[in-house]
This record gives C-alpha cells, structure tokens and sequence, in this order.
C-alpha cells in the first residue's frame, strides 16, 4: 500500500469518526430530562438524550435529500430500465456476501453462514458475476449480517439514537459495527486498496451507487410517510428502531416484556 494510499479512507470510516465526534460533542446540547414521572419514563423509553443536535442533522438531511438525493433517484428510476436496476442491485448485494459470511460466522450462525457461502459461490458463477441473483429467485434469500448486528450478539448495548450526517438513524454500535469495522473488513475495499483503480473513488461509487438504488425503490413509501406524520423526526425514529429491531433478531419475534403488564396476582388460583 503506497503512503498516499495510506492517507484514503473508504465513506464509511468518515462517518464513523463523524459519529464518533458527534457522540464526544452531543452531551452539550442534551435534552434535559423531564422531571414529571410519566413524561421520564416516555423520554427514557426513546433513549435519544441528544434529539436537539438528531434534529438538526435530520434536518440537513431532509435538505441534501429534498434538492439532491431525491431528484437524483427518480432521475435514476425514470432513466434506467427496472431489468438493469435489478442486475444492479443483484450485483451490489452479491458484493456484500462476504461481509455477511464473516458476522454470521461470529454470531455463531453456522447454518446462516452455509446459506450466504452458497448465495456467494452460485451467484457469482451461474449469476454471471452476482448480476442475477438466482439463489434468491429460487427460495433462498440474502441473510443479514452486519457487525452491529454481531456487537448486538455479543451484548453489547446500543447506546442512545444517533442521526448519522446523509446516512440517517443509527445508534453508537451501529456506526463503529457497520460503518467502521465492516469497512475495515469488506474485501472489496481490500482488494482496491492501493490499487491503479482508485480505492477511495470506487468505494464512493459503489455506496453512492447502492443508496441512490434503494432510495429509488423507496420514494412513494417515504413521502406517505412524512404526509402521513405530525412529527417525521419522531416517526422515523420510530420505524428505524422497529426495523432494526427485527433485522437485528434475524427476523425472530421479540421477547415479551411481562413487567409491562404489571405485577402478577398473588393468592390462591381461582378453581376453573
């Protein structure tokens, strides 16, 4: 690796010393905690003691996405063919396979790992290089895995709601686990590096290229959404929280909190 090569960071590695730095400098702009108990345990149940500096780069957002990334993905959809955004979007997941092999294997998911390998190795053959994605067409989808997901595994606790400059909603473990060390360890970003092809532009490529692709499969979704909602900061968080939640379990149904319905009853049990 030449020493300028050195001096390149892949997108992720930015944003994950953005997040980190906006974790260090968020406390200074602290929503203070309510002191009435019912309106505590709401503002604890949303774990987002930084929701002033949240809205604020939720409103970034909301600008770079209302007179860039939005106008951009429909330009994308309305430009290029459904068939060619499949293979594109085929090819892009195809890419992240091993990434996904790598947390399922530390998550102890052998059986998950198996079925990304397999996805992997076809794909990327009778796929033509993962441009179709012929495993999934046939009843086998893409696992998830990321090193989020793999710190989640591990215990490790999310930390509170963070809004990610462009990237969106995210929590402290999810910004080091799937913007940093996922980074770090995605062999595409190995390969390149230090490389004639330019590691830094094609990595920003590739994630350019991949949220302009799912932001084009999901704009009539989110401007129902916003229409729909009194506070789109707060829905989003909400639906980002569901979402990761399940993604998170592999889709497995949470375990019940039975405090929530209070004490159980003592005494005799009543005769049927």
């Amino acid at each position: 690796m030449t020493s300028a090569s050195k001096e390149k960071r892949p997108l992720r590695l930015a944003v994950t010393a953005a997040a980190l730095a906006l974790v260090g400098l968020a406390p200074s702009g602290c929503a203070t905690a309510p002191t009435d108990p019912t309106e505590r345990a709401a503002f604890e149940a949303t774990n987002d003691p930084w929701e002033p500096v949240n809205r604020e780069i939720f409103a970034f957002n909301q600008v770079a996405d209302k007179y860039v990334i939005r106008p951009v993905a429909i330009g994308y959809r309305d430009v290029v063919p459904e068939f060619a955004r499949n293979r594109i979007r085929d090819f892009l997941d195809n890419l992240n396979e091993p990434v996904i092999f790598m947390n399922n294997m530390l998550q102890g998911e052998g059986g998950r790992a198996a079925k990304t390998v397999s996805r992997f190795v076809i794909n990327s053959t009778v796929g033509v290089g993962g441009f179709y994605d012929v495993l999934g067409a046939n009843g086998v989808p893409q696992e998830s895995g990321d090193f989020g997901q793999t710190l989640y595994r591990w215990g490790v606790p999310p930390g509170p709601y963070l809004v990610l400059p462009i990237l969106g909603p995210s929590d402290p473990r999810d910004a080091i686990g799937k913007y940093g060390v996922d980074g770090l360890a995605d062999p595409f970003n190995r390969l390149v590096d230090g490389t004639i092809y330019n590691e830094p532009t094609l990595v920003y490529v590739r994630e350019g290229v991949w949220g302009i692709d799912l932001r084009s499969r999901n704009i009539e979704t989110l401007d129902q959404l916003e229409r729909d909602s009194l506070d789109f900061y707060a829905k989003m968080r909400s639906v980002w929280r569901q979402y990761r939640d399940a993604e998170l379990r592999h889709g497995a149904p949470a375990e019940l909190d039975y405090s929530l319905y209070g004490p159980e009853p003592s005494g005799p049990t009543p005769s049927k």
